[in-house]
């Protein structure tokens, strides 16, 4: 069984930075790659970046691409999302994901999920 826990979520204001931490435990973990996602309120679940088993790979959404980081510590099992510039649009629930191939923006491709940790942004 696989488990997949997001942290780091919080309020902050326009222009700051939070960090969000993505544990994955239970098989493996340098076997998976990990995406972020995100949904805000009466969206759809959108794609926010993705990394590779390795961690030599990255793609990012274009919302998102300068201002948030994607990396992992396969030592520690977890992924990390460093957001800078945050913008009031960047308020969502942010959701960790696994899987067993190789990265890619599609929820689908995703095997395992968190329960997300929830970002709020103010101006």
């Amino acid at each position: 069984q696989v488990h997949v826990v997001e942290s780091g979520g919080g309020l902050v204001q326009a222009g700051g930075s939070l960090r969000l931490s993505c544990a994955v435990s239970g098989r493996t973990f340098s076997r998976y790659s990990v995406g972020w996602f995100r949904q805000a309120p009466g969206k759809d679940r959108e794609f926010v970046a993705a990394i590779s088993y390795s961690g030599t790979s990255t793609q990012y959404s274009d919302s998102v691409k300068g201002r948030f980081t994607i990396s992992r510590d396969n030592g520690k099992n977890t992924v990390y999302l460093q957001m800078t510039s945050l913008k009031h649009e960047d308020t969502a629930v942010y959701y960790c994901a696994a899987a067993d191939s190789v990265y890619d923006y599609i929820p689908a491709k995703y095997n395992y999920w968190g329960q997300g940790t929830q970002v709020t942004v103010f101006s």
